[in-house]
């Protein structure tokens, strides 16, 4: 009889490409993923496309969303479409929706609302947000504080937060 030779079980290689089609995961890492009406708690990737779907955390070179629930997004490339977003980081944003903060080289929005937005451009139509920090914007948008108001406000509340010290002390002055 022979002795059959035991070789040490190697560790499985991740997969190059998943689809998941609803279907509720906890952690991806693979190479591309495209996930349809399905979920997952953090997703890192080369490549993620998501079509009817929420994430809580993207890691990827390339984002492409559509119609889904993202709560925070790296990536170098991201294309959001009608989607809900709490932040968006990256090289190159381009969105639709809604999207509480974005920060990126350059941001591309059509019809957006924003919370928080600071790029080094933005560009796009019918943008609404709160605040917005950029050198240079193109484009219909609406904002509540630009890059001027901020720095107005920011001198203005240092200048009463300055002088509210001042007076605290004159008027609390113990000899």
């Amino acid at each position: 009889m022979s002795d059959p030779t035991i070789s040490p079980v190697e560790p499985t290689e991740q997969p190059e490409v998943v689809n998941l089609s609803q279907v509720d995961v906890g952690t991806l890492t693979v190479e591309m993923v495209r996930m349809h009406q399905s979920s997952a708690e953090t997703i890192t990737s080369e490549d993620v496309e998501l079509n009817i779907s929420a994430a809580a955390m993207v890691n990827a070179t390339t984002l492409s969303a559509r119609q889904s629930f993202l709560g925070g997004v790296n990536a170098e490339q991201a294309d959001i479409a009608n989607s809900f977003v709490g932040g968006v980081r990256g090289g190159n944003i381009g969105a639709q929706g809604i999207l509480v903060s974005a920060a990126g080289e350059t941001v591309n929005l059509q019809n957006a609302y924003v919370g928080a937005v600071a790029a080094r451009e933005v560009r796009g139509e019918r943008i609404e947000s709160l605040v917005l920090l950029a050198g240079r914007v193109e484009g219909e948008v609406h904002t509540l504080v630009d890059t001027r108001g901020a720095i107005i406000a920011g001198l203005v509340g240092g200048l009463f937060a300055g002088l509210i010290v001042l007076v605290g002390r004159i008027a609390f002055r113990r000899d």
